[in-house]
C-alpha cells in the first residue's frame, strides 16, 4: 500500500500499511518508520535472551515474544515492535491487525549507535507510560552493558547500570535473573 504523500500519518493509515506490507513500521507522532534489519551480533544477543528467560519462564503464566509482537502505547497513540516484549498477566490486545498488545510487564531493546537515541529517550519516555510496564532493558551490541528502568511507582524509576560479563540483573518482574555471560554468548569484543 502506497502512502499519502504528507509528512505525517494518520493512525488508519499506518495500520493498513503494516498490515499490507513484509516489511515492519514502528509509528510514533504521526510518523512511519521502517525497520530495518538486524546484524549477526544483534541477532544473537536476542536469541540469547530469549533462551535465557524463555527457559525460565516455562512454569510461569508469562509469554515471551521475540521482535514480531507488536506493542500499542495507549498514551501516546505509537505503535512500537521491541526486540523481546514479555507479558506476565493474561495478554490483553488491541483491535488490530496484525494484533498489538497493551500490557507488556517487560520490554528489551538491543541498542546500536543508529537506535541509542530513539531507544533511550523517545521510547523510553513512551514505554514509561504504560501501566503494566515494571522493567525496561538496553543491551548494548559493542560491550557487556545491560541497562535498566524499574517502575518503583507511577512518578519514579530505578535506573540500573551493569557493565562486564560477569555482573548478573535480577528482574523481581519475573522473578528471574539475567546473567550477562549468558547475554553474550558466543560473541567477542574488541579490547
Amino acid at each position: 500500500m502506497a502512502l499519502p504523500h504528507s509528512t505525517t500519518y494518520s493512525e488508519q493509515d499506518y495500520l493498513a500499511l503494516d498490515q499490507a506490507s513484509d516489511i515492519k513500521y514502528e509509528y510514533a507522532a504521526g510518523e512511519v518508520f521502517a525497520m530495518s534489519g538486524a546484524t549477526r551480533i544483534h541477532n544473537l544477543i536476542v536469541s540469547n535472551v530469549h533462551l535465557s528467560l524463555g527457559n525460565q519462564l516455562l512454569e510461569r503464566p508469562c509469554e515471551i515474544y521475540m521482535a514480531d509482537m507488536r506493542v500499542q502505547v495507549r498514551a501516546t497513540g505509537s505503535y512500537r515492535y521491541p526486540d523481546i516484549c514479555i507479558v506476565c498477566d493474561p495478554p490483553e490486545f488491541a483491535d488490530t491487525q496484525p494484533e498489538s498488545l497493551l500490557n507488556p510487564t517487560v520490554l528489551i531493546e538491543v541498542i546500536s549507535d543508529s537506535s541509542a537515541v530513539t531507544d533511550r529517550i523517545q521510547k523510553l519516555d513512551e514505554y514509561r507510560r504504560i501501566p503494566s510496564l515494571q522493567e525496561y532493558l538496553l543491551i548494548s551490541q559493542d560491550r557487556p552493558r545491560i541497562e535498566r528502568y524499574q517502575r518503583q511507582d507511577d512518578l519514579n524509576w530505578l535506573y540500573t547500570d551493569l557493565q562486564g560479563l560477569d555482573q548478573q540483573l535480577d528482574l523481581p518482574s519475573l522473578s528471574g535473573v539475567l546473567r550477562l555471560s549468558d547475554v553474550y554468548r558466543r560473541i567477542e569484543f574488541e579490547s
